[in-house]
């Protein structure tokens, strides 16, 4: 389907554009805990977002610690909004859920 990024198929890249969307930029260990998944789970996820262009990495000293901030980019942008808007229209025909 048009619009559908095979890369934002799994939930939790779906869920770290998501909630990068949201921010200028995030800290790893703070993407982790939100996305809940391990340090190497996240970096795997992160380094295919990363070479697709969807999510900047920028690494700093902080508190004496190489930290990792990700943000996500335009293409990365442009990338979640046709996503979300394929998945919104495979299912605009169904029922709105009970309450």
């Amino acid at each position: 389907m048009e619009g559908l990024d095979p890369l934002l198929n799994a939930p939790a890249r779906l869920q770290i554009a998501a909630l990068l969307a949201k921010v200028t930029e995030m800290e790893f260990a703070k993407l982790r805990e939100l996305v809940g998944v391990s340090d190497s789970v996240l970096s795997k996820h992160l380094a295919a977002l990363a070479d697709a262009e969807h999510v900047r990495l920028r690494k700093a000293a902080m508190g004496g610690r190489q930290r990792t901030w990700a943000s996500l980019t335009r293409d990365g942008r442009r990338a979640l909004d046709a996503h979300v808007a394929a998945l919104r229209a495979i299912v605009a025909h169904l029922p709105a859920a009970a309450e």
